[in-house]
């Protein structure tokens, strides 16, 4: 997602230093904001700077090892995401997904700072231009997934994400009254010491990088 502040849950009042619905320091959410933006910065340029062959050779173990990971899951549904600024292509892996009788869904954006839902895509299925320019399934109730593959600009030892920064992942996760299995998938230099969690922040239920 392409919203580079943030947010929490819900919209900050700085007035009463009441943020996401947590009493936080007005002054150290904006010095992590500050931080995430930077470092989201630094881990783009290393993506940009990454030679196709690499990434083709990184994204290939990642399905290897998410291929691994998932044959030991009793799972239906499944989301996974379609690729900007340079992620991981999982679609190799969608179709083999849909094609074992998995439901892969993929995320919508249907209102700015409120939590996504998960359509169902299938190969070939109609596609359209959602929130961003990302492409997104056109039809399809909304399903909820077992597993989440989110994809990560950053990831820390704590297997808290730092994401795009619209906070969709997080705001969503906390809705959700069944908690899926919440996997951050992301290249070797996504791995970082600390994204200085805040209290709305989840952490990834487990990582895989390449």
């Amino acid at each position: 997602m392409h919203e580079d502040d943030d947010p929490p849950g819900d919209p900050a009042c700085h007035a009463h230093k009441i943020i996401g619905g947590h009493l936080i320091d007005e002054q150290t959410y904006l010095d992590v904001r500050q931080f995430r933006k930077s470092e989201r910065e630094r881990l783009y340029q290393k993506r940009r700077q990454q030679g196709q062959s690499d990434r083709q050779t990184a994204t290939s173990a990642l399905i290897a090892r998410l291929r691994e990971v998932l044959t030991d899951r009793q799972f239906e549904t499944i989301a996974v995401y379609w690729p900007i600024r340079g992620e991981p292509d999982l679609r190799p892996l969608m179709t083999e997904l849909y094609g074992a009788g998995k439901k892969v869904l993929l995320p919508v954006v249907l209102e700015r700072k409120a939590p996504l839902i998960f359509r169902p895509w299938s190969p070939g299925c109609e596609m359209i231009r959602g929130t961003w320019n990302i492409l997104v399934p056109a039809n399809g109730p909304p399903q909820h997934p077992q597993i989440v593959i989110a994809p990560v600009v950053g990831i820390d030892k704590d297997l808290y994400r730092l994401g795009n920064g619209g906070g969709y992942y997080d705001r969503t996760l906390a809705s959700m009254n069944a908690k899926p299995l919440v996997v951050g998938v992301g290249f070797a230099f996504s791995q970082i010491e600390t994204i200085f969690p805040m209290a709305w922040d989840l952490p990834m239920d487990m990582a895989i990088l390449a």
